[in-house]
């Protein structure tokens, strides 16, 4: 049985299965046409006030156009630029590897690879028990993982990379792992486990805490960093959103995981006094949950959003959602949604005070400007990159992407956008796009 498991350890890291994460994506015979503009494409506010430019890109769907391919970019799910402006790591996901470019020439500097066997033991943190394998005995950290989300912690120093599985476990349904890389060297310098199909993950504003969440079981993994030392680091709770699902899927065929996840928790982010992490989800009646961060419980479920929220976002005094499915980007004033969780009864509660704007449709990953005047988003069914002014909440400009658009961000001067297009089916993806923004 282990040589099995080694055979086919070995299989899906050389012949690695297309299990994206494609979040309830459509059957490729009714997904949008595949399109790759041409750099320097560019278009104009409505009002002449704002313009946006594709300036370059990385690709791996040409090899003929030499300038911007990059063998690199395989499937890119995400995009974080360094608090210091000065690099930038895109999380390859069916590469299984971070890659690293220099902000200013847009050169490679680094590729992180996240390929694990027995010769990385010391990299791994103590087991939390928080975390149990339930289908898979042996060998058990040996395998490629697949980069997800990632998140910085001690002022850039460290980046945070969630892993969707674990190579070998088909239909992630066993504990995944979370790496740490010191972005000071650009290498992985901290293993720790989380569980089941982990997505999103956020750094609580004081840098006390990382949560994990974990999109295949409905719940959440809290990690004590409050230490400057990483071996410090440790597991304190693995929260429960509503209920925990039992995984017990086939350990030979594969089952679509996008939509056999509960309530598909992904959105994540920490209030500003840190006494609260929302998590919004995709799926299982939508809402956005709360957990107390005082001592790690569910505290409930706010309603009256729209269905299929997938990111949120705080910024200044304002909570940002987009939703996916009918594309739309939704705010409302972060105190009265907060005013709304102190008075929960019986774990639920109802806010409707949103404003509401369509952008394209397949709406992912959303990003506000440093200057808190444009909302960005990533419309993955669209193609697109849609800007909307922030203060009105009305869409100022559209442009078209490499397809199919789903991660995102913005340079702190408000002069760069970085955008991932991950493949579909073979088709379309395989690129990061590097647009101009002039306001």
């Amino acid at each position: 049985m282990r040589s099995f498991y080694l055979f086919l350890a070995f299989f899906l890291f050389v012949f690695p299965v297309s299990f994206q994460a494609q979040e309830a994506a459509k059957p490729a015979s009714s997904q949008p046409k595949a399109i790759h503009p041409d750099i320097g494409n560019s278009v104009s506010s409505y009002d002449g006030q704002f313009s946006i430019t594709l300036l370059t890109k990385k690709q791996y769907y040409s090899r003929s156009d030499t300038l911007t391919m990059d063998p690199d970019i395989r499937s890119p799910k995400s995009i974080h630029i360094h608090p210091s402006g000065e690099k930038y790591y895109v999380n390859s996901l069916e590469g299984a590897r971070t890659v690293v470019y220099e902000s200013a020439t847009n050169t490679k500097i680094k590729v992180i690879h996240h390929n694990f066997n027995r010769a990385d033991t010391l990299l791994w943190s103590k087991p939390s028990g928080l975390y149990p394998f339930t289908h898979y005995k042996n060998n058990l950290n040996t395998f490629s993982g697949k980069p997800v989300e990632s998140a910085f912690s001690h002022g850039g120093r460290y980046l945070w990379v969630p892993y969707y599985r674990r190579s070998y476990d088909i239909n992630a349904q066993d504990p995944s792992a979370v790496a740490v890389i010191d972005t000071e060297t650009d290498s992985i310098i901290k293993l720790m486990e989380t569980g089941p199909l982990p997505k999103m993950i956020a750094v609580s504003n004081n840098n006390r805490y990382v949560a994990v969440t974990h999109w295949g079981d409905n719940t959440v993994g809290i990690i004590d960093i409050s230490s400057d030392s990483p071996k410090d680091w440790h597991h304190v709770a693995c929260v429960t959103v509503k209920y925990k699902l039992t995984l017990n899927f086939s350990m030979t065929s594969q089952v679509n995981r996008d939509v056999n996840s509960g309530m598909c928790l992904r959105g994540t982010a920490f209030t500003p006094d840190d006494r609260y992490l929302l998590v919004g989800a995709m799926g299982g009646g939508g809402g956005i949950s709360v957990i107390d961060m005082e001592d790690f419980t569910y505290k409930g479920t706010v309603q009256g959003m729209m269905n299929n929220l997938r990111h949120l976002v705080i910024r200044g005094n304002y909570i940002y959602l987009s939703i996916n499915k009918t594309g739309y980007i939704q705010r409302a004033p972060l105190d009265a949604f907060m005013d709304t969780v102190a008075n929960m009864k019986n774990g639920k509660a109802r806010f409707e005070n949103w404003t509401n704007c369509k952008v394209g449709s397949g709406a992912r990953t959303i990003e506000v400007t440093s200057d808190g005047c444009y909302v960005i988003a990533a419309c993955n069914s669209s193609n697109c990159l849609s800007v909307v002014d922030a203060e009105t909440m009305q869409p100022v400009a559209t442009i078209s992407a490499d397809s199919y658009p789903v991660g995102l961000d913005i340079s702190e001067d408000c002069r760069f956008v970085y955008l991932t297009s991950q493949a579909r089916e073979g088709r379309g993806g395989n690129c990061v796009d590097i647009f101009k923004l002039k306001y």
